[in-house]
């Protein structure tokens, strides 16, 4: 039994675990801020300026862009070591654990080239890694040659080249920055929080970064976008939605990508993102799996309102239709959201570690006490 002081949440539902300047998510109003900034006014930000705001708190200096850009750059490029390790990854292992597995065996450079501390530079470097690392396997998986970045290029330019073997549009470009700076950061997730735990216990970054990483992996968490747009393809038009929905809904299965654990309106990147790929998908099968997420979320809404209650779509729902039109496959989109995701944790790993405290919450124990089994056996 618990004591009537303590509090009791199986998933921590409403309790408080930590204080943090990096991001706000406001549910009840439907509202995300990156330290301070409204999330709406940060799309259209060149990326690695918002990344270096959400690591540091404030914007970079002109020095500094250029350094963190050329920095980035150099370290998205796989040494042949770093390309030998992957090449006895399976090439059908799924990117998520390839990332999770590799990261915690990068080579960390062993002096610091950036004006920061330690751990923000090796946090970079990391991320850049993953960069690479999600376009390699990629281009291994296809038993075509791992492709390096060109310096100039800008960070999301070169990655899709190096992904796709042709560079992309400028309209791409902006599409793949929005996205990306979308999910970027978002408070105490379950990614994060898994990342707080592990670095809690004095591991270092690349140990927190791949323990966030597998649990961004379940589709109740960054898995739902790979989830959202395979629905999609199974349902095959949106004349066919209807149907789908209800059916779910009978057997009480959950619709991937609808409703939000803590948005209580619109999530607010759904909200950004939903007409960006409208503008995007604008042929072909993209045009047909976006219709069909738009039909998919109309049934849900038409379904939810008759019980007197309201649903809308998360980030993950329409995202899926975006990268499908960048050439993405649909298992690759979670790594995706891992490339962008990281600069959260690194952020939270040095947040966190200025003022680390080991976590390690109570049990409520509900098994037999010591010695009662035996006497219930005698």
């Amino acid at each position: 039994m618990t004591t009537e002081a303590s509090v009791y949440s199986s998933d921590l539902a409403g309790i408080v675990v930590g204080d943090t300047a990096i991001s706000d998510v406001q549910g009840d109003l439907g509202l995300l801020s990156y330290r301070g900034i409204d999330i709406k006014d940060l799309v259209g930000v060149p990326f690695l300026h918002v990344v270096w705001m959400v690591l540091f708190g404030d914007w970079p200096e002109e020095q500094e862009k250029s350094r963190l850009k050329t920095f980035m750059c150099r370290h998205s490029r796989l040494s042949h070591a770093e390309i030998e390790l992957l090449r006895h990854v399976p090439r059908d292992l799924h990117p998520m654990l390839m990332l999770q597995g590799l990261v915690p065996l990068l080579q960390l450079p062993a002096e610091q080239s950036m004006d920061m501390e330690q751990n923000a530079e090796q946090g970079l470097f990391i991320a850049a890694k993953i960069t690479a690392l999600v376009a390699a396997h990629y281009r291994l998986s296809q038993s075509k040659v791992v492709l390096a970045p060109t310096p100039g290029r800008l960070f999301h330019e070169n990655f899709l080249t190096m992904f796709r073997g042709t560079a992309p549009t400028a309209e791409q470009v902006r599409m793949m920055n929005a996205a990306q700076i979308l999910q970027m950061e978002h408070s105490f997730n379950c990614g994060t929080f898994a990342g707080r735990v592990c670095a809690s216990t004095l591991a270092p970054i690349q140990s927190s970064i791949s323990a966030s990483i597998g649990t961004l992996f379940g589709k109740l968490h960054g898995g739902a976008d790979q989830a959202a747009l395979e629905m999609a393809m199974a349902i095959g038009s949106p004349d066919k939605a209807e149907a789908y929905v209800r059916d779910c809904l009978a057997r009480k299965e959950k619709i991937m990508g609808m409703g939000h654990r803590e948005y209580r309106t619109v999530d607010p990147r759904a909200k950004i993102l939903k007409p960006m790929a409208m503008e995007l998908c604008t042929e072909g099968e993209s045009r047909n799996l976006l219709l069909t997420l738009v039909a998919v979320e109309e049934a849900c809404q038409r379904a939810f309102a008759e019980q007197g209650k309201e649903i809308w779509a998360n980030v993950e729902f329409y995202k899926g239709a975006v990268f499908h039109s960048l050439g993405i496959p649909t298992h690759f989109f979670t790594a995706m959201f891992a490339m962008s995701r990281v600069y959260g944790y690194v952020a939270h790993f040095l947040e966190f570690s200025k003022n680390s405290r080991l976590i390690r919450p109570r049990a409520n124990y509900i098994g037999p006490r010591t010695g009662e089994r035996g006497k219930s056996a005698a």
